[in-house]
């Protein structure tokens, strides 16, 4: 295992208290009127965070009383808590995540809304390493929600959004590997070209990476999450005003996409994640898996009909299903959400 590695910045400033604050760190269901309230109002602001498509995936999974489950990302909590309330207090509810910070927090949690061991364990782990979540046991079913958390997101140390300016870092467990900030300065213009095109789809990699590189070359460095917005911006001034805005806000957002994808290895996870699936899975279990762009979503596809062709999966999902119109207005962060779901022979 590689070791920790000090951050170079550190975001000096402190999140402000308020009401969205207080949501992330205490029980939702304390602030529920206010929550509906938001909601209603058709937009749901950055600090919250409401689970995803929760309707469609306890429809696919048709959990019972009694079962053994595994959400393979933890996250917050909130698919974990509706799919313990569908146990009804007896069978096992598996769960991990290797971000140390927030699965404390979620733990915790869980554990004042009466989820204890007893029917809850949580493990920080990396779901490619799903077998080892619990030797010997068969899920009945099966959760993976592939997207990085609002509290995560609007955490200005952990450097995942350009909106804020904080530590370039990127990565799910802060504890390991290296950051965002050192991987660029590891890549020449054809590797990180190649990164934004194979992780994001970028349109203007070429002049993004060639833009990078030439920041770099002038020793000037890219530590934080600003720094490296606005060299996007300089790689795209050659745009008319009236497209620039919205095309920098893009690229931003498909280049942090991209760089996260490389630093936490998440395609990788996910073939190892997708190559054990079905050895854990009892006959008649049932798996679902978000997604959140494309190549996450290619992946899914391809594993699930190439099980279904060879048998090990009876049913497969024909079409992609997706979030709600209703959903997406009322949270702008489902709109790029897949699911596919599968029923293991």
């Amino acid at each position: 295992m590689e070791q920790p590695h000090k951050r170079r910045v550190r975001y000096s400033g402190t999140h402000p208290r308020r009401f969205q604050d207080k949501y992330k760190e205490l029980n939702p269901e304390k602030y529920q009127d206010q929550v509906e309230k938001i909601l209603r109002s058709g937009k749901t602001p950055a600090g919250m965070h409401v689970p995803i498509m929760v309707k469609e995936i306890l429809e696919v999974l048709q959990i019972q009383p009694g079962q053994t489950g595994y959400d393979a990302t933890l996250g917050y909590g909130g698919h974990t808590r509706k799919m313990l309330e569908q146990l009804q207090g007896s069978g096992h509810l598996y769960a991990t995540d290797i971000d140390p910070i927030e699965s404390e927090k979620t733990k915790a949690r869980l554990a004042a809304l009466g989820y204890g061991e007893e029917i809850l364990t949580i493990r920080r782990m990396n779901f490619a390493q799903m077998d080892q979540v619990a030797p010997g046991v068969l899920f009945d079913f099966v959760l993976a929600d592939l997207g990085v958390s609002s509290m995560q997101i609007d955490n200005p140390e952990r450097g995942f959004t350009f909106k804020q300016d904080g530590p370039l870092d990127l990565r799910l467990d802060p504890t390991a590997g290296i950051t965002a900030a050192q991987r660029l300065r590891e890549l020449d213009a054809d590797e990180l070209e190649a990164m934004l095109v194979e992780n994001a789809d970028e349109p203007y990699a070429q002049r993004i990476a060639k833009a990078i590189t030439q920041t770099f070359r002038k020793g000037i460095s890219i530590d934080t999450t600003r720094q490296l917005a606005a060299v996007i911006e300089g790689a795209l001034a050659f745009l008319p005003p009236a497209e620039r805005a919205e095309a920098v806000k893009k690229s931003c957002q498909r280049t942090f996409q991209a760089l996260r994808i490389d630093v936490n290895s998440e395609f990788e996870v996910l073939y190892s994640f997708l190559d054990k699936l079905p050895g854990v899975m009892k006959p008649g279990g049932r798996a679902a898996i978000l997604t959140f762009h494309s190549g996450e979503d290619r992946l899914v596809k391809k594993a699930f009909r190439q099980y279904a062709r060879e048998g090990v999966f009876s049913e497969v999902s024909e079409d992609v299903i997706r979030p709600s119109a209703q959903e997406c207005s009322q949270n702008p962060r489902a709109r790029s959400t897949k699911l596919r779901w599968a029923v293991r022979a």
